[in-house]
């Protein structure tokens, strides 16, 4: 990572915008703060200095109801932003298609902010705002695992790595992006061993209890996408699929709901749904997997029959690739979880 790109007091600008959830501005805001102060107050019973300065901007400073019903009182407009040493974009509660095109002013700012030499760092969907302003345009980029396909689509020139739970790229490792959820954490941490050092970035993560993800993305992502309406008689097969996936030949039975040839069906599913029929199954079968894990303690072998395969090996292999986990480590994570949950 190289050494710290400190300064006195270095600003960090959270921008905050109407379709921000207040958690991660927050959350981000709170281990900011933190560093420097309070690993001291812990360990030696009176506060440390704060090392970084996080302040919340906005187009115009003014406060606002956030879409989650939470209040902002941002510190400042954005022309009143002294430039920052880093500028986050916290995540956006917005749909994977809708358009930013009202950002525009947050996206001049953040063009400025770059071009000024600033870290620029996204949180879970904030990446959609990077690539909106073109600031991923031939880069690596990371987002919510619901939104990458969306990302992709959208933005063909930026790569995008679904299943990383960090991204760190651009000219000088300037871009810096977390997927979904708690990632923002992680996020949080690098920015802060990157601005102030790796032992106050530990500092924090056992002050607050922070377990990096190692693991990505991938273990949490579902599989199967929604089912498509648009060709009525592909969204008849996804209908029966859904209820005899586990059957010895779940594609032929689709070709035989389907009325059509076995070469034109293949190819009009994977004109409405963007994967092959068979790949469609394996999402299906895998997801059904997950939830039996999570929620049962039948045997590997058992669960890769229950689903549809007669081979656990393959079972296997394909769960490991696809998920990231294998079957066993899936079950100790997640189920675990649900436990503690009922």
């Amino acid at each position: 990572m190289g050494e710290p790109e400190t300064r006195d007091k270095a600003t960090i600008a959270l921008l905050a915008g109407p379709d921000v959830t207040a958690s991660t501005l927050f959350g981000m805001y709170d281990i900011f703060g933190s560093a420097g102060r309070d690993w001291e107050l812990l360990m030696h019973g009176r506060p440390g200095e704060s090392l970084l300065e996080p302040v919340i901007v906005s187009r115009d400073g003014r406060g606002f109801r956030t879409a989650n019903g939470a209040w902002i009182a941002p510190d400042m407009a954005l022309a009143e932003c002294p430039a920052p040493l880093a500028a986050c974009v916290p995540d956006l509660m917005i749909a994977p298609g809708a358009s930013l095109a009202s950002y525009a002013p947050e996206m001049a700012w953040l063009q400025d902010c770059q071009a000024a030499g600033a870290l620029m760092a996204a949180a879970c969907t904030g990446a959609l705002l990077f690539a909106e302003a073109g600031l991923l345009d031939d880069q690596d980029a990371t987002t919510h695992w619901a939104y990458c396909e969306a990302l992709a689509q959208r933005f063909p020139r930026v790569r995008v790595h679904a299943h990383r739970s960090l991204v760190v790229s651009g000219e000088a490792q300037r871009l810096i992006m977390a997927g979904g959820g708690t990632t923002w954490q992680d996020l949080a941490l690098f920015l802060v061993a990157r601005l102030v050092g790796v032992d106050e970035a530990m500092h924090l993560a056992r002050l607050n209890l922070i377990d990096w993800h190692n693991e990505g993305q991938q273990p949490y992502a579902a599989l199967s996408s929604s089912r498509q309406v648009e060709d009525a008689c592909i969204a008849r097969c996804q209908l029966w699929v859904a209820e005899h996936y586990d059957t010895h030949s779940p594609v032929a039975g689709m070709v035989a709901v389907s009325g059509l040839t076995e070469r034109s069906f293949k190819r009009r599913f994977k004109a409405a749904t963007g994967m092959t029929p068979m790949d469609y199954v394996h999402t299906l079968r895998l997801e059904e997997a997950k939830q039996v894990l999570e929620s049962g303690d039948a045997p590997i072998d058992e669960v890769a029959e229950e689903v549809g395969y007669a081979d656990p090996s393959f079972f296997r292999r394909l769960f490991g690739r696809r998920v990231g986990l294998t079957p066993s480590q899936y079950r100790r994570r997640f189920r675990s979880m649900r436990l503690r949950l009922q």
